[in-house]
């Protein structure tokens, strides 16, 4: 094939091409490289690129395509680029913002669920046969033989004991995140749901920890679930909040349709809830590799104890300053 066949063959697919980088190259771009099939317009373009430098056509030509392979390059490799500095911007800056933003719900989420749980935890360490009355007398004998000592493993993995950690991985990622979605998702029933959520899980862990707090369970328990209680209880309470954002907004419109009024606040519930629900991916790859793990209890319960103070100062302190 001649230069001339070549170039009419596949001028409009450059062409094409073109128009697609151009508009992905805007500043405020209506596409994205992968909803375009700009990838696969790329590797093609790429592939008339080398035949034309190995058929030694004209270098008028060979510049016009290394120029396109040059300017695909970059979008393609800008936009991954772009995703890891977004994914950690949100981290860094726009998740601990968005909670001091929305620190009065999160105080009163907080207040939803750990009063209860102090509460109903100190009433059942008094009374242990309680967690029988709340969670029924078939859970209860679950938890007792998660936690009893000289078992072959230790929480969840007493009841799963085939599966693996990976397996374990995958089962407290779906658990943990229902949890925090129901709660967040609650909201949409003027917030009524969020707080019967947070109460509700407040009352059951609360009676959980008290009961199991007593001799033999508490030597099997608490290790266990030190680790990762802060990411996993704070996440919950993060959850609620949002889910508290969203029913604010229906009570107190401010002047706006309750639609619009709900169209307005669910960014900013949208980013509590998706920081939420890292921290739940955090506290379910904790408590599937380090939680039932060998080490030491001393050196789970430091760790787990640390994880307060340092989520209260990232909380607190980070985002102070402006994204680049």
């Amino acid at each position: 094939m001649n230069q001339t066949q070549f170039e009419h063959n596949y001028a409009p697919t450059w062409a094409d091409y073109e128009k697609t980088l151009t508009q992905l190259e805007e500043r405020a771009p209506t596409i994205t490289p992968d909803a375009a099939g700009f990838p696969a317009s790329y590797r093609r373009l790429c592939n008339h690129y080398a035949l034309a430098v190995s058929r030694h056509y004209s270098p008028a030509l060979v510049d016009r395509l290394h120029g396109l392979v040059l300017r695909g390059h970059r979008q393609l490799y800008k936009r991954k680029d772009s995703i890891i500095r977004h994914t950690l911007g949100f981290i860094t800056v726009d998740f601990p913002r968005e909670i001091r933003t929305h620190g009065r719900l999160f105080w009163l989420a907080f207040a939803l669920f750990f009063a209860p749980a102090i509460l109903v935890g100190i009433t059942t360490f008094g009374q242990p046969l309680m967690l029988h009355a709340i969670a029924g007398e078939q859970m209860a004998a679950q938890f007792e033989q998660m936690y009893e000592p000289g078992g072959d493993a230790v929480g969840p993995h007493a009841l799963r004991s085939g599966d693996s950690e990976f397996a374990m991985f995958g089962f407290y990622i779906y658990n943990n995140i229902s949890i925090g979605f129901r709660t967040f998702a609650g909201g949409i029933i003027f917030g009524l749901g969020s707080v019967f959520l947070l109460v509700y899980n407040g009352v059951f862990i609360g009676a959980v920890a008290g009961h199991l707090s007593h001799p033999p369970f508490n030597a099997q328990f608490w290790p266990f679930v030190s680790g990762h209680s802060s990411f996993e209880l704070l996440a919950i309470v993060i959850s609620g909040a949002s889910g508290l954002r969203l029913g604010l907004a229906l009570i107190r419109p401010r002047g706006y349709r309750r639609l619009d009024a709900l169209r307005q606040a669910a960014p900013g519930a949208a980013r509590l809830v998706l920081g939420a629900a890292l921290m739940l991916l955090v506290a379910a790859f904790i408590e599937a590799f380090f939680s039932g793990s060998a080490l030491p209890p001393s050196v789970k319960y430091w760790l787990g104890v640390g994880g307060w103070p340092a989520l209260a100062l990232y909380f607190t302190l980070s985002g102070r300053r402006r994204r680049p």
